[in-house]
């Protein structure tokens, strides 16, 4: 039997009110011209927390503290290959979010929880409903 080896992700949920903010991916050749949130691989020797903070700095230009995320969910996931995605709940942070990776990213927005577009990944569309169920742990792609 061959041991799982597979990239890990941070997924960063930031709430506005009933809004969410999503991202459109560009450029990237994953899922381009699909709504994600920002979220990034993590890097060699980095926490799930650490590459959290880093990534929302590089993504959408704001800045976070420990202190400031808390567990939203983790998701074992299959598609096309097998990864684990950890989704963190950023309840404050300082500076307002922008579109800090025009190369990779063709629209920023805040959307309605109630409202998520059509072409929203469908993996970050049910961790958003995972979230908001407070349901912890979910497989998806299996």
């Amino acid at each position: 039997m061959t041991r799982a080896k597979f990239p890990v992700t941070a997924h960063l949920l930031f709430f506005r009110e009933n809004q969410i903010l999503l991202l459109r991916r560009f450029n990237t050749g994953f899922r381009d011209g699909e709504y994600s949130v920002p979220a990034g691989h993590l890097d060699g020797g980095e926490t799930v927390i650490e590459a959290a903070m880093r990534e929302a700095n590089e993504e959408v230009g704001v800045q976070i503290e420990k202190d400031d995320m808390a567990f939203s969910s983790v998701m074992h996931r299959s598609e096309g290959d097998e990864r684990v995605d950890f989704f963190i709940h950023v309840e404050r942070w300082q500076g307002e979010p922008f579109n800090a990776e025009p190369n990779k990213c063709d629209d920023l927005r805040w959307v309605s929880v109630d409202e998520l577009p059509e072409n929203i990944i469908p993996y970050v569309a049910r961790a958003i409903t995972n979230h908001l169920n407070g349901n912890p742990f979910d497989e998806f792609g299996w």
